[in-house]
């Protein structure tokens, strides 16, 4: 199975400026890779293919000066990245989008650049981890987690974030299997992803959105203080920093919250229904897209569905149509607006919290997608008028799920 375990660097100031004389070679690299691919199209009438420029490589460095001091392995992918833009270009424009060329890139737009099979290396050096690089330097790295013995390391990309840090993401190999689960799920969960809460599943929990508003208001407040900055002074760089360390802040908050919440599910579960959502489609839609967009639906499936399969749990996603209108205990539609957010069916009285009622309908779904037969209806009748717990985020970020404690007590 393939990870990516990614680390703070520490360079030193000297480091610092090679890492940024190395990253804007390869910019260049990269610039120049794309006028020869243009050149080449004009003059033959079709691309030429990755082998043929990567073989343009020694040729280049007798007479650009500086090319030979960056590592065989990183221009070769600098050239394998322009191909890899390219192909999703084309995938576009056969999805019916309007696409253009690639672009030139500027210095702000190409922060990263790859070590690929060789190269590298973690090392021990003056009593300090090290991530010694070819034809770079022994950059002082924080490895705050183990990466596991069994593990081979495939590559490691080194990025430049826009406040300045640098991080290693390294590409890893790890020779073991999923856990055996059974082939009939017998721990089954439905999820549906809201605003007001940010997931409410079969199982009664209601886990709150991350509150994220200290945040955004700190955003603002840095935000406004840029624009009354001199456009490339001193203190304009100094305050972009600052903007831009506000929204790292954000960004890591919201993926701590979504890492921990869907690690639980994989990791509890045997089976995980969720809506297929088109998450950049319901961003785009007119009204609260902020919030929309803020949620992050799309990372949380994502994340949801490597963490499945990692542990072993089967990851199934329904087509969301009808899941909030339909009754979990009939299966009777029933047209509710927004703001109605308790479900009332009039055909059998069944009622719930409309979220709890959708859960139902994407776990109903789910099973039966899954080829497992059909789930049981829930009962008509239900302990509390909404049949949920509502479950601070707090408590996620703190605790690493929603309820171990007390499912731990129950089985007790």
């Amino acid at each position: 199975m393939y990870y990516a375990y990614k680390y703070r660097l520490e360079p030193s100031d000297a480091q610092r400026e090679e890492l940024d004389r190395h990253r804007d070679i390869c910019r260049q690299l990269y610039n120049h890779t794309r006028y020869r691919l243009n050149e080449y199209r004009e003059n033959h009438g079709e691309l030429p293919s990755m082998t043929t420029l990567r073989s343009e490589l020694p040729d280049l460095k007798k007479w650009w000066d500086g090319l030979s001091d960056v590592y065989s392995k990183v221009l070769q992918t600098v050239v394998e990245r322009l191909f890899n833009n390219l192909s999703s270009l084309s995938a576009l424009k056969q999805n019916g989008y309007g696409v253009g060329m690639l672009k030139w890139k500027p210095p702000r737009e190409f922060r990263s650049f790859t070590y690929n099979q060789s190269g590298f290396k973690l090392d021990k050096k003056g009593g300090q981890t090290v991530l010694s690089l070819s034809k770079l330097a022994d950059i002082p790295i924080r490895l705050h987690r183990e990466i596991p013995d069994n593990a081979a390391l495939k590559q490691v990309s080194l990025k430049k974030e826009p406040t300045g840090e640098w991080f290693a993401t390294f590409g890893v190999e790890v020779d073991r299997e999923p856990p055996e689960k059974p082939d009939r799920p017998k721990t089954v969960v439905g999820i549906d992803v809201g605003i007001l809460k940010y997931a409410h599943d079969t199982d009664g929990h209601a886990i709150e959105s991350a509150d994220l508003s200290d945040e955004r208001d700190r955003l603002e407040r840095e935000q406004r203080k840029l624009l009354r900055k001199e456009h490339g002074s001193s203190n304009y760089e100094k305050q972009r920093r600052r903007v831009a360390k506000c929204h790292a802040d954000l960004k890591n908050k919201r993926r701590d919250f979504l890492h921990k919440l869907s690690a639980y599910y994989a990791r509890e579960y045997d089976l995980v229904a969720v809506e297929d959502l088109d998450a950049k489609g319901l961003v785009e839609l007119d009204g609260n897209s902020r919030n929309r967009a803020g949620a992050a639906w799309g990372m949380f499936l994502r994340l949801l569905e490597y963490k499945c399969e990692r542990e072993g749990t089967h990851f199934v996603a329904v087509d969301p149509a009808g899941t909030t209108k339909e009754c979990a205990a009939c299966g009777v539609s029933t047209h509710k607006p927004l703001w109605v957010r308790e479900h009332s069916c009039p055909s059998c009285g069944f009622t719930a919290d409309r979220d709890w009622n959708a859960a139902w309908n994407i776990l109903s779904r789910g099973i039966k997608q899954l080829g497992a037969g059909r789930s049981e209806s829930p009962p008509v009748e239900t302990a509390l008028p909404t049949g949920t717990t509502s479950v601070p985020a707090k408590r996620v970020i703190e605790a690493g799920s929603p309820s171990l404690k007390e499912r731990a007590q129950a089985s007790e």
